[in-house]
């Protein structure tokens, strides 16, 4: 008898449209902006000569890997998320996307809002 248990089938995350739209803008800033000037100054720094001891080469290389992962995460998760923008009938309910103020004991305001994880 083995113990092998199927993982749960994925849900989709959930998101804000201005949750969307921040990982829309992340993404291209990533792709368009950072990734070029990243990708020039490797290049220049690797002109130099010897990269085994060239910090703006090594660091360069390291922040184009990580560019590059965060490129890829966000492409494959803007595919994914479910965009929820409908709010509830019943506004004194606690729902997705919503701004909750909570008053301590102490008379101290604290704001929450409601999103999933990529926000």
């Amino acid at each position: 008898m083995t113990r092998y248990r199927p993982p749960p089938p994925k849900s989709a995350p959930y998101v804000t449209p201005a949750g969307f739209e921040q990982l829309q803008e992340e993404l291209r800033v990533l792709w368009k902006v950072e990734r070029p000037e990243i990708t020039r100054r490797v290049a220049e720094a690797a002109a130099l000569g010897d990269r085994s001891e060239n910090a703006d080469y090594i660091y360069g290389k390291r922040r184009l890997g990580e560019i590059d992962r965060r490129v890829r995460y966000l492409s494959k998760r803007l595919d994914e998320v479910q965009i929820v923008d409908r709010l509830p009938d019943d506004t004194n309910r606690i729902f997705f996307g919503a701004t909750i103020d909570i008053e301590r004991e102490d008379g101290e305001s604290l704001r929450y809002r409601i999103v999933g994880a990529d926000e």
